[in-house]
């Protein structure tokens, strides 16, 4: 072996290494970011509990719209736990409507047809996106309820009031648990009634299995009993339920897989040919029933789409 291939072999090996170790370094950076919740993060500042506690609550949601109309749009913010204003989210749509506008535009005209289809399409994809992102902070705050019940039972069991067991979870828990336990301590501290606090609590999280909880609490409140033993049971259920869900994913996964390929194929073909041959498609562009055969297909996709959706998706 030359001297030429043993110092690319160890230039090689060195920058392997490099990118490696860069790799570990921002991993634990993040892990250990993500260790430590938003609310702890505000307390270092040396803020008041009160100013952290309107903090919190204004950069979620659109704060100062009283109508009706936009409460579930506003739950719905809430509840992804982005830091959203009203303006920024105006800004967001107001870029994707330009887009869809540029690529209908180019396929149908810049006209009326294009600029509805524009504003329609980018709600619905505003829509998603949050929807997506509420569903994956849900998901991880289910991984953590049986943990910090199981918190809130060991502080209960120390000899701790739950409001002061409650308030442990915020300070021992990453987020999103930490920081949504940590705001129920405060607003309790702050006077206001458990079984409240526990609904405003339910009303920013909006996961199912957390409703559990509250009507736990709010029963043992009213007629009494071991609090303790009472959220052990709940937290085991919730593991249980939570395996169980599992389960109905993994034996579910085939047909996932299916609709992402069924729904993908038409247009990978699509790209394919166009590639391979790129004046297949002109001589159909112009034709009458070239739209009305892309609008049905789309449709027929989109039906398929919600019935393998229905299929595959169960409440447990």
């Amino acid at each position: 072996m030359d001297e030429l291939a043993v110092i690319s072999i160890i230039v090689f090996g060195t920058v392997m290494l490099a990118v490696q170790g860069s790799y570990w370094l921002f991993a634990e950076q993040k892990r250990v970011r993500s260790a430590v919740n938003r609310r702890l993060i505000l307390l270092k500042q040396s803020r008041s509990a009160e100013e952290i506690f309107e903090t919190l609550k204004r950069e979620r949601g659109l704060t100062g719209i009283e109508n009706a109309h936009f409460r579930r749009l506003n739950d719905l913010l809430v509840q992804t736990g982005l830091r959203l204003d009203g303006k920024l989210l105006i800004g967001i749509a107001f870029m994707l409507g330009v887009l869809f506008f540029l690529l209908f535009g180019m396929a149908f005209g810049f006209g009326l047809l294009s600029f509805i289809l524009s504003a329609i399409c980018s709600i619905l994809v505003l829509g998603l996106v949050l929807i997506l992102i509420r569903r994956k902070r849900i998901a991880k705050f289910s991984e953590q309820l049986p943990d910090a019940i199981d918190v809130i039972v060991r502080g209960v069991r120390s000899g701790y009031p739950f409001t002061v067991a409650l308030g442990l979870v915020g300070k021992e828990m990453s987020d999103p648990i930490g920081t949504e336990f940590g705001m129920t301590s405060d607003e309790i501290a702050f006077g206001s009634e458990v079984g409240s606090a526990l609904d405003h609590l339910f009303q920013r999280v909006g996961h199912d299995d957390l409703l559990y909880l509250v009507m736990s609490v709010k029963i043992q409140l009213q007629t009494g009993g071991n609090l303790g033993e009472i959220l052990s049971r709940l937290a085991r259920l919730l593991r249980e339920r939570a395996m169980l869900r599992l389960k109905v994913r993994a034996l579910s996964a085939e047909g996932r897989l299916s609709a992402v390929f069924l729904s993908a194929m038409p247009f990978v073909l699509f790209g394919i040919v166009t590639f391979m041959q790129p004046d297949y498609f002109l001589a159909i562009r112009d034709h009458p029933i070239t739209m009305p055969a892309l609008i049905l297909g789309l449709c027929m996709l989109g039906i398929g789409n919600f019935i393998i959706y229905r299929m595959v998706n169960f409440k447990v």
